[in-house]
């Protein structure tokens, strides 16, 4: 069984910047487990020393929408 804890959010690129510095913080500390915040929730996970990681870059150009770009980063591992 899977449980899953999704959040949208807007966030001004200040609190982006510490959400991240947040969460990098987080892997530094070396401990056993990691508290990630995801909306007002706090997701306590267990990685290991080695994480898989994937980056993924797009940019659109549409004449109707205008100008489009997104990056997904993507985390994974077993514990």
């Amino acid at each position: 069984m899977a449980q899953r804890t999704t959040a949208d959010e807007t966030l001004p690129r200040e609190e982006l910047a510490a959400y991240f510095q947040d969460l990098a913080a987080e892997f530094e500390r070396g401990d056993e487990d990691v508290s990630i915040r995801v909306g007002n929730k706090n997701v306590s996970l267990n990685p290991p020393q080695n994480i898989d990681v994937s980056v993924e870059v797009v940019e659109r150009s549409s004449m109707l929408r205008g100008n489009r770009e997104t990056i997904e980063i993507e985390l994974s591992w077993k514990p």
